[in-house]
């Protein structure tokens, strides 16, 4: 994979030449092919989530986004990666993108077919899984998400699924993954409500927790989104690191309820191959349900 190129501060991605019709184009990999094709910001958020998954083994999956891109990571970049499914399936492989956690495709070939209770107990908190992959409505500069209510919890304006299995994925899975779209609705200051817990108030105070309460895992590593790729400084705080073609700093930057950190020089994330884009289109996603 080509080592992505720096973006500029404001501007599109293409007048850098590194967007859908800049003249990278011209070239070969993940800057060539796949640079004169064009592609959804849905689909550039999986395909960058997916890519993250390179030299993982052990995937705890999440509904929605994050269930596209592992089963598109287990095609293309990490093709021994076991997804665990909460419904209690270990190492599956599933022949099709599963419809829910109860999709019967996913015990197809899976390593162990176990109870909720054992799953949660002795995988989860056993500490088999190496990274837990999750969504959420709401996150903030430390990581921690919210599943369950927007506004007063007592009297919300919306009322969400809850955490499900969130909540122990993000303590105890060895890292932790997010894919949300995003917008300040989603990136806020404050999260409304704490269902799964990120760096908490810092990396200082996540680390004693963890301690303290027995949590197996290190607290999230990286966030994908529809314009942008962010990790965690040493502080625990989101950090940009990569921008996608087509976004601009200013978008990011508008669409987040805080100033975020930077690295020096972030960069533009590389384009999807064809590869990848027929994957998302022709076997996980005909249907457009994730990127339409």
């Amino acid at each position: 994979m080509s080592e992505p190129r720096a973006v500029a501060e404001t501007g599109t991605a293409a007048a850098a030449g590194t967007g859908p019709q800049g003249p990278a184009a011209a070239g070969t990999g993940p800057q060539g092919p796949a640079a004169a094709t064009t592609f959804s910001k849905s689909e550039m958020m999986i395909v960058a989530a997916a890519r993250e998954l390179a030299g993982q083994r052990v995937c705890f999956v999440g509904v929605g986004l994050p269930n596209i891109a592992v089963n598109l990571a287990r095609r293309t970049v990490a093709p021994n990666l076991e997804l665990v499914y909460e419904s209690g399936v270990f190492g599956a492989i599933p022949a099709r993108l599963p419809l829910s956690i109860g999709d019967p495709t996913i015990v197809t070939g899976a390593t162990a077919v176990v109870s909720m209770f054992e799953l949660f107990s002795f995988y989860l908190q056993g500490g088999l899984v190496d990274v837990g992959f999750l969504g959420a409505a709401q996150i903030d500069r430390f990581g921690n998400m919210n599943s369950t209510v927007i506004g007063d919890y007592e009297h919300p304006k919306t009322r969400l699924p809850g955490s499900g299995g969130a909540c122990e994925i993000a303590i105890n899975a060895r890292q932790v993954f997010v894919i949300m779209r995003q917008s300040k609705r989603s990136f806020v200051a404050e999260i409304d409500f704490r269902t799964s817990p990120g760096n908490l108030g810092g990396a200082e105070t996540a680390a004693r927790a963890r301690r303290e309460q027995g949590w197996l895992g290190r607290g999230p590593s990286v966030v994908v989104t529809d314009l942008a790729i962010f990790h965690f400084d040493e502080t625990g705080e989101m950090r940009l690191d990569s921008i996608h073609p087509g976004a601009t700093l200013d978008q990011v930057r508008e669409t987040m309820g805080w100033e975020p950190k930077m690295a020096d020089r972030p960069v533009t994330t590389p384009t999807p191959t064809p590869e990848e884009l027929r994957l998302i289109r022709e076997e996980l996603d005909p249907e457009g349900a994730y990127t339409k």
